[in-house]
Parts: C-alpha cells; sequence; structure tokens
C-alpha cells in the first residue's frame, strides 16, 4: 500500500506548485481502501483539472495500480 501512496503523491507533486503541502493518507474500510490526497488550495485546481480530466487520470492510474490488491482502492481529493 506504501508503493500506491508514494506513486499519488509523486504524480501530484509533479502538478503542483507548492509540492511540500501534498499529503497521501490511507483510510482502510470493509472492502475498499480510501487513498486521500490534500493539496495547497491555491493547487487544488491543478490536480482536478479541466472538466476532472488530471482528476479522472489519476484514479485511472490508482485502479491500474491497485489490482494486485484484494481490495478496491479508491482516490479522494480533500478540498
Amino acid at each position: 500500500m506504501q508503493d500506491l501512496k508514494d506513486l499519488v503523491a509523486y504524480i501530484a507533486r509533479a502538478l503542483v506548485d507548492d509540492p511540500d503541502s501534498v499529503e497521501v493518507s490511507a483510510v482502510e474500510e470493509d472492502r475498499a481502501i480510501v487513498l486521500e490526497l490534500s493539496v495547497a488550495e491555491d493547487d487544488l485546481g491543478k490536480v482536478i483539472g479541466r472538466e476532472g480530466r488530471t482528476a479522472r487520470a489519476l484514479r485511472a492510474v490508482v485502479a491500474a495500480a491497485s489490482t494486485r490488491f484484494d481490495k478496491r482502492v479508491v482516490l479522494d481529493i480533500l478540498e
């Protein structure tokens, strides 16, 4: 799970202006693992992207990388 958190953090740090504010935490639920991504308020638009395209791409990467886990992995971008 740490590899997946590091992957999300690496991609998010490349997108934002303030990479020190990027934080990724994992919350384990019954059937899913929720990765919570938080960035600086000014960088939120860069992580979400135009019409949510960047966020959708991030979620696709997480879904593809999570195939080796038995649980579903979901990415939430916190405001």
